[in-house]
């Protein structure tokens, strides 16, 4: 890999090796250094003890990628990490922006994300139609979010949200679960999956008039079911509409 001149931007999945590509996995291996959120490099600096890492803190994205850039323009071989899918909520578009007219090939290596990883913890509750919306407002303006929670919401989309609540974040949730109780039911099932493939990992099962009295953080992802959506011995089903 030495010389190539490619920036590898990699999702690595949800947290535990297992769930990293075999793809993935090889080019960590063979690249010269690893580069990410710090909370994302303790996730692999014991399987990659060898390796040159450069991290870096939250809301430091641009300086990531731009210091990435930077090392590649070196000659050593470099890969970029993000937790699950680096195309969602993740560091490709930023990576790919800042390497426009450098003369680096940016390859983006798919992961499993969170509510991928989480829904098939809890079942198949994201079988038909769904959406992904982040309740984060730190890019998006809040009424642009609660648009989306709304439109999706009246169109009985499953609904997966990341970046629930945060310790400086604690009202949004409550007004996009209101939001989400003008199209549906109180009775919606919803999963509350934490900490999705690491040690700490759990979920729960409950519905929308009630998920606000349980533990979410910013290590949640919740999963909002659509009017068919059932749970059934522990496990949250969207029918997709088989005749069984």
């Amino acid at each position: 890999m030495r010389n190539e001149k490619k920036i590898y931007v990699i999702g690595i999945g949800p947290g535990s090796i297992e769930d990293m590509s075999r793809r993935a996995y090889k080019i960590l291996e063979n690249v010269d250094v690893i580069a990410g959120y710090s909370t994302y490099i303790d996730l692999v600096r014991d399987e990659f003890k060898e390796k040159e890492f450069y991290s870096s803190g939250m809301k430091k994205e641009i300086e990531r990628c731009e210091k990435v850039l930077e090392i590649a323009k070196t000659g050593k071989s470099i890969a970029l990490i993000s937790s699950g899918d680096a195309g969602i909520y993740g560091m490709a578009g930023i990576m790919l922006e800042v390497a426009k007219e450098s003369g680096f090939q940016v390859e983006i290596i798919p992961g499993i994300t969170s509510s991928v990883a989480g829904a098939a913890l809890v079942g198949a509750p994201l079988m038909h139609d769904s959406a992904t919306i982040s309740l984060s407002d730190l890019m998006t303006d809040w009424d642009v979010i609660l648009k989306r929670l709304d439109r999706a919401s009246e169109a009985d989309f499953v609904i997966s949200l990341y970046n629930p609540k945060s310790r400086g974040r604690v009202e949004q949730i409550v007004e996009a679960r209101d939001v989400m109780l003008r199209h549906k039911s109180p009775k919606t099932p919803v999963a509350l999956l934490r900490h999705v493939g690491r040690k700490e990992e759990n979920y729960t099962l409950t519905n929308l008039d009630e998920f606000l009295t349980h533990e979410i953080d910013m290590f949640t992802v919740i999963i909002i079911g659509n009017s068919k959506t059932y749970i059934y011995e522990n496990k949250m089903i969207t029918p997709r509409g088989y005749k069984i």
